[in-house]
C-alpha cells in the first residue's frame, strides 16, 4: 500500500516538472491546408505537360535537322575541298606494252609514230588530262570583295575561259590579287559556269613549295628616286634627249605629264617607252589605256615592247576601274619581287571620271560635279609610285588633260597637281607652230634632280636651263633647243659644245649663247 502510494507521488512529481505544452497556433494544419482542385491540377499540369512536350518535340526535331543539315553541308564542303584525281595514272600507262599504249594514243589521237615507251607514255597521259578536264592554266588573279577569285587567262579584263579560285585555295596558299598563278584544273560540274583551279603549282614564276613568306608592298620603305631612267638612245631620238635635259625621269618617279588637247602627249608616251625599252631592257613595262580611242590602242601595241592593257571608251566604266586596280596589283607584286616596274597611264583625268561615275554619290561635291570621294582611288593608284629602299621600284607617268573646256577636268588636274615629284608641261602653243616635241622647258622640273644627274653635266644642263629661262620665248627657246640637238650625236657632246662656247662668249649678252 504504502509503495503505491510512493509511486504514485512520484509521477505526480515528474508530470509538475515536464514543460507545458504551447498553446496552438491559430493556423491550418499542413495536411489540411487548402489547394487549388485537384482535377483543375491535373488538367493544368496536363496542359503544360503537353505544351512542353510539343515544345521539347519541336527542339529535338530542330535540332535533329540542324544536324543533318549540318552534315550534308559538310559533306558538300568535303566533296568540294576533296582533290579530283584523273581515272589514269603515268604509273598505270608505264605499265601498259607499246601496242596497248599506241592503241590508247589512237583514241586520243595522239601521233605516236616514232616515240618511244617514255616519251608516248607521257603525251597519252597529257591528252588523257586534257580529254577528262584537267589543263593547266596560266593567268592574273583577280580577287572579289567576297574573297574568292578568278583567274584572268585572257588578259586583265574578265574573260569566258577565265578559272575560279575559292577562297580555301587563297588562304591556303597565300595568294593575292595581282599574282600571276599556274595551276591545274579540275572538270566543271553540274551548274558550274567556270573550270575550278583545284591545285596551284606556281606562283609568280615561284614553285608553292619554295614560296616562303613573301614582302608585302605597304610594309617597304620609299625613298628619293636615285638611279636614272636615261631616254637617250640615239641621235635622232630629240624628244628623249630633250627630257633628260629637262626633267630627267628616275626609277620610282611619279611624274605627271599635262597636256591640252592635241598637243602630242600620246606620241610623248610611246617615245618615253621605246627609251625604256632600248636602255633598260629588264624593266617591266605596262602601259595602261582607259577610256582611250581603239585606233590608238592598236597603234599603241604596234609601237612598244611591253604589255599594253586596255580598256576603251566604249566599254562600261567598271571595265576601266577594273583593269586599273589589277594592274596597280600586279605591279606591286612584281616590286615585291624586287623588280623594277614602269606604268604609263593615259589618263588619270579618264581614269578620275570613271571614278566618278562609278562611285556612290556621297552627298559632298565639289565644283564641275566631282564627287569628293572619287578622287580617292585615282590618288592611292598614283602614290603607288616609289623607289624601294633595298631594291625595286615603281615608276608611274601619267597624263593629264587641262583646257579641255571642262570644269570637272580643272578640279581633278588641280586635285593631283603637286602629288607628283616630276612634272612635264606641254604647250598648246608649240603644238600648233609644229615645234615637236612641244615641252615647256620652263615649267617642266624634276624634284631632288641632284639625285639623278651626273655630278660633272648638272652644272651645265643647269647652265642651260637659264639660257631658255632668259629667252622669255617658249617658242624661240624651244626651236634653238632643237636645232641644237640635231647638230649633235649626243647629250654629252652638246653640253661640251655649250660650255665652250660660253667660254668664248664671256661677258657677252646671254641670250642666244651656247647655240
Amino acid at each position: 500500500m504504502a509503495a503505491r502510494e510512493a509511486a504514485a507521488a512520484e509521477a505526480a512529481a515528474k508530470e509538475q516538472e515536464a514543460p507545458r505544452p504551447a498553446k496552438p497556433v491559430d493556423r491550418p494544419a499542413k495536411g489540411n491546408a487548402p489547394r487549388k482542385d485537384a482535377g483543375a491540377q491535373q488538367r493544368g499540369n496536363g496542359g503544360n505537360g503537353g505544351k512542353n512536350g510539343k515544345q521539347q518535340g519541336g527542339k529535338q526535331n530542330g535540332s535533329q535537322r540542324d544536324r543533318h543539315q549540318g552534315n550534308q553541308q559538310r559533306r558538300q564542303r568535303h566533296q568540294g575541298n576533296r582533290e579530283i584525281v584523273p581515272s589514269v595514272s603515268k604509273d598505270d600507262l608505264a605499265a601498259l606494252k607499246v601496242a596497248e599504249l599506241r592503241a590508247k594514243a589512237a583514241e586520243l589521237e595522239v601521233d605516236a609514230a616514232g616515240l618511244k615507251k617514255a616519251d608516248l607514255v607521257d603525251a597519252v597521259y597529257d591528252a588523257a588530262l586534257k580529254a577528262e578536264g584537267f589543263i593547266e592554266v596560266s593567268g592574273v588573279l583577280d580577287i572579289l570583295a567576297d574573297g574568292y577569285g578568278f583567274l584572268r587567262t585572257s588578259g586583265y579584263l574578265p574573260g569566258e575561259r577565265d578559272c575560279y579560285v575559292g577562297l580555301a585555295t587563297i588562304r591556303r596558299n597565300g595568294l593575292r590579287k595581282g599574282d600571276v598563278v599556274t595551276g591545274q584544273t579540275r572538270p566543271a560540274r553540274e551548274n558550274e559556269k567556270f573550270a575550278a583551279i583545284q591545285k596551284v603549282i606556281s606562283v609568280n614564276g615561284v614553285p608553292v613549295e619554295e614560296l616562303g613568306v613573301r614582302p608585302k608592298f605597304a610594309d617597304l620603305t620609299p625613298v628619293y628616286p636615285d638611279e636614272t631612267l636615261t631616254m637617250e638612245h640615239g641621235r635622232t631620238t630629240t624628244t628623249a634627249r630633250v627630257i633628260d635635259l629637262v626633267a630627267p625621269i628616275g626609277k620610282g618617279q611619279r611624274g605627271l605629264i599635262v597636256s591640252p588637247p592635241k598637243a602630242g602627249k600620246t606620241t610623248i608616251l610611246k617615245d618615253i617607252a621605246s627609251a625604256i625599252t632600248a636602255n633598260n631592257p629588264d624593266v617591266h613595262l605596262m602601259c595602261l589605256l582607259v577610256d582611250e580611242r581603239p585606233e590608238e590602242v592598236t597603234d599603241m601595241e604596234r609601237s612598244i615592247r611591253g604589255e599594253v592593257i586596255s580598256s576603251t571608251f566604249d566599254m562600261p566604266t567598271e571595265n576601266h576601274i577594273a583593269v586599273s586596280e589589277l594592274v596597280i596589283e600586279r605591279a606591286k607584286r612584281l616590286v615585291e619581287q624586287g623588280r623594277d616596274v614602269v606604268i604609263l597611264l593615259d589618263s588619270i583625268t579618264r581614269l578620275a571620271r570613271a571614278y566618278n561615275l562609278a562611285q556612290p554619290a556621297s552627298g559632298r561635291i565639289l565644283s564641275g560635279g566631282v564627287d569628293s570621294t572619287a578622287l580617292y582611288p585615282p590618288k592611292r593608284f598614283l602614290g603607288a609610285a616609289r623607289n624601294i629602299e633595298g631594291g625595286g621600284s615603281l615608276t608611274i607617268l601619267a597624263s593629264a588633260l587641262i583646257d579641255t573646256g571642262s570644269k570637272m577636268d580643272e578640279v581633278i588636274f588641280e586635285e593631283f597637281k603637286g602629288t607628283g615629284n616630276m612634272e612635264l608641261k606641254l604647250d598648246r602653243n608649240l603644238a600648233d607652230r609644229r615645234i615637236f616635241p612641244a615641252i615647256d622647258p620652263v615649267a617642266s622640273g624634276t624634284r631632288k634632280e641632284e639625285l639623278l644627274l651626273d655630278q660633272q653635266e648638272a652644272p651645265l644642263i643647269w647652265a642651260v636651263r637659264r639660257i631658255l629661262s632668259n629667252m622669255n620665248n617658249t617658242e624661240r627657246a624651244m626651236d634653238m633647243l632643237i636645232k641644237s640637238l640635231k647638230q649633235t650625236d649626243t647629250n654629252q657632246e652638246f653640253l661640251i659644245r655649250t660650255a665652250k662656247k660660253a667660254q668664248g662668249q664671256h661677258g657677252k649678252s646671254d641670250e642666244g649663247f651656247g647655240f
